[in-house]
């Protein structure tokens, strides 16, 4: 039976409905790893080095796909809600032009700077050579990435979750594939991994532009757009959280890999890159649950049915909970198989890689709650309290830890600083939700 945004969510029935985001996010994590773990095992630890090293400029220019699709899938969802489809379509329609413009436009300058910027965060001689051929690639498709974070959204919105895991399973396959072939057959190194990545990258982002472009099922179809400035303004300010954490995510990682390779050279930001790899596998079930339950957060909220916001959030906060015991406990225990998948040809570099990663995953006892926080006021229009959790957890404190812990118990102090960090968010968020809980009335 077809799951509809305005029903009324039991354990399972929001269970079934958030699993095709859960499992189209650990898809898009898991081939996003498949890069490193290819290059790690058949091209050797400098270019994983320089793939890691380069990474946050990539994924900070993907980060208006993020805020478009999240921001605006809160704007269309409540517009649903409301019973204006032809409004929510055009406003769709809109978001989509837009995220195809801004990509382009992204484009050019990154691809002038790259080198520059590769420079800057310390890449030199080999590594040098191997980020400028990454990136380029990448780059040069940053338009079918951004749509592809869009849409990851808007299937959700479209109650069209299962197309979207089916997009993204077939993304994913096509990454593993051709990095197969490409750098373990052919032998084309860290090319041979951006090329299976872009390919991936069109198929998520461009095949869900022809499924919407043409009549369908769904609830959503782009038609002639409806460019509203107040719009466009309340999505960034919806999706600013999303901008934010992702923007920080790449601007911290820089910090770590500057603090580590200081610390313990190129080790250091190989041990780092293969746990932000399995780190993303694992976030992946709290971002997923958060995508997939916002446009029922949305919807509820434009037809100011309370009672099942209410419903929501307390159901949210109990497989939450769950959930990160789960996976804390699951990733203390294959902490040494994952770290050996990626580095198990330098001893030295597993010891560190294991170490590390048992140290950070006491942080997913925590994690899950600041991301379903943030994601809940975004749903809930409300961009500004989303954009301050967002900002505390992932820049703020953060920073703050990774520069004064490891003066405390050195290495380990830059494994905990993760930890330290979503405490403190987490205090911030558990303020807002009680703060707030009359103005939306979910008490």
């Amino acid at each position: 039976m077809r799951i509809q945004l305005s029903d009324h969510f039991t354990f399972m029935r929001l269970i079934k409905f958030v699993f095709p985001s859960v499992m189209m996010m650990l898809f898009t994590s898991i081939y996003g790893v498949i890069d490193g773990l290819f290059v790690s095992n058949f091209a050797g630890k400098t270019p994983f080095a320089a793939i890691n090293l380069i990474m946050p400029l990539l994924m900070g220019l993907g980060t208006i796909g993020f805020m478009i699709g999240t921001g605006g899938s809160a704007i269309v969802s409540k517009t649903l809600g409301k019973g204006d489809r032809n409004k929510a379509n055009r406003y769709f329609s809109a978001l989509v032009w837009s995220t195809i413009i801004i990509g382009l436009l992204l484009t050019i300058p990154g691809l002038i700077w790259l080198r520059p910027i590769a420079a800057a965060l310390g890449a030199e001689e080999q590594m040098m050579n191997d980020c400028i051929i990454y990136g380029s690639i990448l780059l040069s498709f940053q338009t079918a990435f951004m749509l592809q974070n869009v849409f990851q959204s808007f299937f959700i919105t479209a109650e069209k979750p299962t197309l979207g895991l089916g997009i993204t399973v077939t993304a994913g396959c096509t990454n593993i594939v051709l990095d197969a072939l490409f750098v373990a057959v052919f032998h084309w190194g860290t090319a041979g991994a951006a090329a299976a990545t872009v390919i991936s990258q069109c198929v998520g982002g461009i095949l869900p532009l022809f499924y919407f472009a043409r009549k369908n099922d769904s609830l959503l179809q782009i038609v002639k757009p409806a460019f509203e400035l107040n719009m466009l303004i309340k999505v960034c300010t919806n999706g600013s959280s999303e901008l934010m954490t992702n923007l920080s995510l790449s601007l911290v990682n820089i910090l770590y890999n500057f603090q580590l390779i200081k610390m313990a050279g190129e080790n250091g930001i190989a041990a780092y890159g293969v746990i932000m790899y399995v780190n993303f596998i694992f976030l992946a079930v709290f971002i997923g649950y958060s995508i997939g339950i916002a446009p029922v957060i949305g919807f509820h909220y434009g037809e100011e049915n309370h009672n099942e916001l209410k419903n929501l959030l307390r159901k949210s906060m109990v497989l939450i909970g769950a959930a990160g015991i789960f996976l804390t406990c699951f990733a203390e225990l294959l902490a040494k198989p994952l770290s050996l998948i990626f580095v198990s040809y330098d001893k030295t570099l597993l010891i560190m890689t294991c170490r590390g990663f048992q140290i950070y995953s006491i942080s997913f006892l925590i994690t899950g709650f600041n991301i379903f926080g943030s994601a809940f006021f975004t749903a809930l229009n409300n961009g500004f309290v989303s954009a301050a959790i967002s900002f505390l957890r992932t820049l703020l404190f953060q920073v703050i830890c990774i520069l004064f812990l490891p003066v405390l118990w050195g290495i380990d102090g830059i494994w905990l600083a993760i930890t330290f960090a979503e405490i403190s968010a987490a205090a911030v968020t558990f303020f807002f939700l009680v703060n707030k809980r009359k103005v939306y009335s979910y008490n």
